[in-house]
């Protein structure tokens, strides 16, 4: 094991040194809401693009807010001239996850990296999650209507199928328990017409594809969300490492991806108890598909400080403080031994008790009570199995959002707000 004391862009030499051979490096967050892991996640992926050549950076994020956001970095036709127009766009709760003053300053450099550059040889900036089924139908119209008005009729076939239930999806999934209101043949007839019009050329193409595949998954992730159970989690999981590989597999053979995503979803589920309940993620789904050398897992972690998140779902976001890590937690081994900021790699034959053994290890999600600090908010975690490498922040301060109206977020599951 390596352990690197952080103290500038540099000193992230060792990861990058292992970061070349892979295809995916994921980075972490512990937090939704913490300035320290947006900031040096920022720092870490500039140089991954810059001196590594990765393609494009795909968070947990909805596919067509992140999509405007794409379209301004790479200074694409109908794209913002500023990515920050683009991120005041989000409405979603919790808005604060991508529209932030973080998120923004890095979406700046991103398009000053790119008007540089050729078209083909931009990098992107996409969505992997599945929550915007409302808001990718409407795009799947906005494109059908311009460009193949004869395939409308299977998008408002899907369309009418989930209009009874509102904007509410989770009622759909409520009400496919007992009644025959599954919309799966509709989406079916419209996931297949996209797909076949996706095979030509073209970003709106695809950008309608994905769309497309979104209201798939939100179809599957609301019917198994309502019968119970932590299965929509891995519907949820599954259907973000399909999207990464298909803009793989859609910026070509050499193309390199970077993932934003909270740790519960970047590190590796078969060193937690999230294997033992039967879940996966796409730090395993990836590594499973892509290999254990393509594929690069970076956690973030903190003993105590700032960070941002709601006291209640839907509720507005707020600045809170996270108290110092449980005893005996791998965060309160890490404050014991660590420097204040540092960058630990994973490998070799030396390597300590506490990497190797299980550990608690926090995790916070959009929703938190820093008064149930000690009962929740932590994962068993072999770490030096579930990451490659580790970047530790001793003390952190909180993001800073962007003014935004926020509509209710839907429902989302175990590990709650993650």
């Amino acid at each position: 094991m390596l352990v690197q004391r952080l103290g500038a862009p540099s000193d992230f030499d060792p990861l990058l040194e292992r970061a070349r051979h892979a295809r995916i490096v994921m980075l972490g967050e512990a937090t939704h809401g913490t300035y320290d892991y947006y900031r040096l996640r920022e720092q870490l992926t500039r140089r991954l693009i810059a001196e590594c050549g990765f393609s494009f950076v795909a968070v947990e994020g909805d596919w067509p807010d992140c999509d405007r956001v794409h379209r301004s970095v790479t200074a694409a036709p109908r794209g913002s001239a500023d990515p920050l127009t683009a991120l005041e766009r989000f409405e979603r709760w919790p808005t604060w996850m991508w529209a932030n003053a973080e998120v923004a300053r890095f979406c700046r450099w991103l398009r000053a990296w790119n008007v540089d550059r050729p078209d083909t040889a931009r990098a992107g900036f996409h969505g992997l999650d599945v929550y915007s089924l409302w808001e990718s139908m409407q795009a799947i119209f906005d494109y059908l209507g311009e460009e193949d008005p004869a395939s409308l009729e299977a998008a408002q076939d899907a369309y009418r199928c989930f209009e009874p239930y509102g904007k509410r999806p989770e009622e759909y999934g409520l009400a496919s328990r007992f009644v025959s209101a599954r919309c799966e043949q509709e989406v079916v007839r419209l996931l297949a017409r996209t797909r076949q019009q996706a095979a030509s050329d073209g970003a709106d193409r695809f950008s309608a594809w994905q769309n497309a595949e979104v209201v798939a998954g939100a179809e599957r992730y609301y019917r198994t969300m309502v019968a119970g159970g932590d299965d929509s989690w891995n519907v949820r999981d599954t259907h973000m490492a399909d999207t990464l590989d298909r803009l793989l597999d859609r910026y070509g053979p050499q193309s390199r991806g970077v993932v934003w995503a909270h740790n519960t979803h970047v590190g590796d589920a078969r060193a937690t108890d999230m294997a033992g309940a039967g879940l996966v993620n796409i730090g395993q789904l990836a590594r499973e598909r892509h290999g254990e050398r393509a594929v690069l897992l970076v956690g973030f972690g903190s003993y105590r400080g700032g960070l941002v998140a709601a006291p209640r779902w839907g509720s507005p976001a707020e600045a809170m403080t996270a108290p110092p890590a449980r005893p005996g937690s791998l965060e309160d081994r890490l404050h014991e031994l660590m420097p204040e900021r540092a960058v630990l790699v994973f490998g070799g034959a030396d390597q300590p008790g506490w990497v190797t053994g299980t550990l608690d290890h926090r995790a916070i999600g959009v929703v938190y009570d820093p008064g149930l600090e000690r009962q929740a908010n932590y994962v068993p975690t072999r770490l030096g199995e579930r990451y490659d490498g580790f970047v530790w922040c001793d003390e952190t301060t909180a993001l800073h959002p962007l003014p935004a109206l926020a509509t209710p977020g839907e429902l989302e599951t175990y590990p709650a707000g993650m």
